[in-house]
């Protein structure tokens, strides 16, 4: 049954799964490292027929998860995560090698996809209503009345690349779990990763039939799911322009959106400067700075600037960039070339309207360097938008007031930090940020999966996170029994 995890590193044609069944397409495309190039995967496209059909699959298959008995999903979800655990090291390096994500941080990835999965299963016994005392108002009389959450029926899921394991567990997992059928649309750059997850959730003794289709494709797969009058609701993680479009689009559903931000913190005279440039460098490079709350901007008082820029840069110059496959490697390549281009034209640009490099800037075997940009400004673009690149840029403020200005001044509000000892403007920042998440003496990159996630402004709509997902994947029932 689970053959497919038994070899660390070969290339698979991943079927399509339409309901428990694994089928194969005619059109197939290749999936090349990041790294070296190399055919890792290979997956068949979909197209509008195949998506609508996996769609009438999942509504058919909704009236049974609905039925279902919350044990079952609970062990379901247990057994998940279990075989997730036994086959950890070739998931890992099926992360590597479709994504280049570095080995240690693949079995990280791996491990939060496994506690993802568990929490949501521990959340579940607490997914429940409440009573309502009707004879409250001179209007109303006493009754039994209460309401209860149910399934919504179909959810739609479209993931991303950066996080292509853990993202798929934080929407199919709430959504299976709560007693729904899913179709999911993963990202064509990792779909071996998704195959082999849906796998496990599919061939588990546990599984409720055809509760799960996976179709792969790109516009033509995900407009169709967003279009269709099934799915009750849509839940999205990727850019903004494809957030304003689902918006359009989607009709009348429920849409969850998470669209990325810009990532900023404040270093305040006060803050440790060695540890809050240790947690930045962290912060700003992770996954090669692919990461929605990557941190972006790092606003620092002027008494500290030249120490905290200084100490800032030698941290990321002792990075390790290089293989993904090296135990110790910190950071591999961008997903693609365009994206390394990308992240290239965004420092010449900063260059270029009197930004300076004081770390990396350059590429390295293929891998952009950990750069960090000072001296720049507020209207330079480097700052404005999202670069999704390991880039960083300093910006020398005189106050705390100035700062949060500054900070808040962005059309995004996914999460922001400061490093402060000062408890008055710690509680200040706490009421002025305009975000969905602040963080105290840590990186706004820092994520607990079991906390709500999401943003205000274009970071998006709606919360991820298990307790979170399972209130997005359900609606509410009244129900009133008079005499």
């Amino acid at each position: 049954m689970f053959g497919i995890f038994e070899s660390n590193s070969s290339i698979i044609d991943a079927k399509v799964f339409m309901g428990s069944l694994e089928e194969s397409r005619e059109k197939i495309e290749e999936r090349r490292s990041p790294y070296n190039g190399e055919v890792v995967s290979r997956y068949p496209v979909c197209n509008e027929e195949d998506t609508k059909r996996a769609l009438d699959i999942a509504k058919k298959a909704s009236f049974q998860t609905a039925k279902s008995p919350l044990h079952q999903r609970v062990a379901w979800l247990e057994d998940v995560a279990k075989n997730l655990r036994k086959y950890r090291e070739d998931i890992a390096l099926t992360l590597v090698d479709e994504v280049a994500k570095p080995l240690a941080f693949a079995r990280v990835e791996v491990d939060r996809c496994i506690e993802t999965i568990e929490i949501t299963a521990k959340e579940l016994v607490a997914l429940h209503g409440e009573t309502i005392p009707t004879d409250i108002a001179p209007s109303g009389k006493k009754t039994i009345a209460y309401f209860s959450r149910v399934p919504v029926g179909v959810v739609a899921c479209i993931t991303p690349f950066n996080f292509p394991l853990n993202l798929v567990a934080h929407k199919i997992a709430p959504a299976l779990g709560a007693g729904n059928a899913v179709v999911l649309k993963p990202t064509p750059e990792a779909p071996l990763t998704a195959y082999k997850l849906a796998k496990l959730f599919i061939s588990s003794e546990y599984a409720i039939e055809n509760a799960l289709s996976v179709v792969y494709g790109d516009v033509e797969v995900g407009s169709t799911l967003v279009k269709s009058s099934i799915p009750r609701v849509l839940s999205f993680t990727g850019s903004v322009p494809v957030g304003h479009i689902i918006t359009r689009e989607a009709g009348i559903k429920k849409v969850s959106l998470e669209l990325g931000g810009n990532a900023a913190t404040f270093i305040d005279q006060s803050a440790d400067i060695c540890y809050s440039a240790k947690r930045c460098t962290f912060g700003a490079f992770i996954n090669s700075g692919q990461v929605c709350i990557s941190l972006q901007r790092i606003f620092v008082h002027e008494d500290i600037y030249n120490k905290f820029a200084e100490t800032i840069a030698k941290e990321s110059r002792e990075l390790k960039v290089g293989s993904p496959y090296e135990e110790d490697t910190f950071m591999g390549p961008l997903i693609d070339k365009e994206s390394l281009n990308r992240a290239k034209s965004w420092v010449e640009s900063a260059k270029s309207e009197g930004a300076k490099v004081i770390a990396g800037g350059e590429e390295i075997d293929g891998s952009f360097a950990p750069t960090i940009m000072a001296n720049v400004t507020d209207s330079m673009n480097i700052i404005c938008e999202e670069v999704f690149a390991p880039i960083v840029s300093l910006i020398k403020v005189k106050s705390y007031d100035e700062a949060i200005v500054k900070m808040n001044d962005s059309p995004y509000g996914l999460q922001f930090s400061i490093f402060t000892n000062d408890l008055k403007i710690t509680q200040q920042f706490i009421d002025d940020a305009q975000c969905g998440g602040v963080v105290i003496n840590d990186i706004p990159t820092l994520r607990f999966d079991v906390q709500p996630y999401g943003g205000s402004k274009l970071s998006g709509i709606g919360r991820e996170g298990p307790k979170w997902a399972l209130e997005e994947f359900t609606e509410i029932k009244s129900v009133v029994i008079c005499e």
